[in-house]
């Protein structure tokens, strides 16, 4: 059986913003951090590492491009309005919470145009950067753009993490609040193991009592 795989190599540019960026199956595999200087793979653990040597030099090669040609492409279609769809959100845990054990947040944000998106954390309303990881927009069937923001933490009782989002489609920030559920032992056994003993107690009580009367009328 053929497998059938979607290749993905997208080049952007605005006057203050770039992204260069090779997918895979839906999946980010490199991008260009042009804050950094470097190209960067974003990986999972159990995936076997592999280079790209030049692709990083390639696509500031590419921004030079894209910056000529959205300069013609100003004038000649005459600066038309650009569509602005606001994102939405959402806040999960990668892997199921235990308290006190290492995990990730995921913030998802979706469904917005054009790029790019903020994304801040806080965790107890201080701000938080340690860690914390943006992909690069990946475009939806709809051309509207999706990223994921990631941030390391250790979930603890009584912490409130929140992952807001800044686009100019949204009139204020969006702010999303992920915290710990921790679940209360139940308590229906004690109550019913303590009912059972009572009621016992008494049924030997009251046999007790019984027991003396019939003694005392004999």
């Amino acid at each position: 059986h053929k497998v059938l795989h979607i290749d993905l190599h997208i080049t952007g540019c605005s006057d203050s913003d770039g992204v260069e960026m090779y997918g895979l199956d839906g999946e980010e595999m490199w991008y260009a951090d042009f804050n950094k200087g470097e190209g960067v793979m974003p990986l999972p653990p159990f995936a076997d590492p592999f280079t790209y040597p030049g692709a990083y030099e390639q696509a500031v090669g590419n921004q030079g491009i894209c910056k000529a040609n959205l300069a013609v492409n100003i004038k000649a279609y005459k600066n038309p309005e650009e569509k602005i769809d606001p994102p939405h959100s959402s806040i999960y845990p990668r892997d199921d919470v235990d308290l006190g054990v290492e995990n990730t947040l995921i913030c998802h944000v979706s469904g917005f145009h054009p790029a790019p998106v903020r994304v801040r954390w806080t965790r107890n309303n201080q701000n938080l950067t340690e860690g914390v990881r943006l992909s690069t927009p990946y475009p939806n069937a709809d051309f509207t753009l999706n990223q994921f923001s990631s941030l390391p933490f250790t979930p603890e009782e009584g912490d409130i993490y929140g992952c807001t989002v800044e686009h100019k489609g949204l009139a204020e920030p969006l702010t999303r609040i992920w915290e710990p559920e921790v679940i209360q032992p139940s308590v229906g056994p004690a109550v019913f193991c303590g009912v059972g003993l009572t009621v016992g107690l008494l049924g030997v009580a009251a046999g007790t009592f019984f027991l003396i009367k019939g003694n005392q009328c004999n």
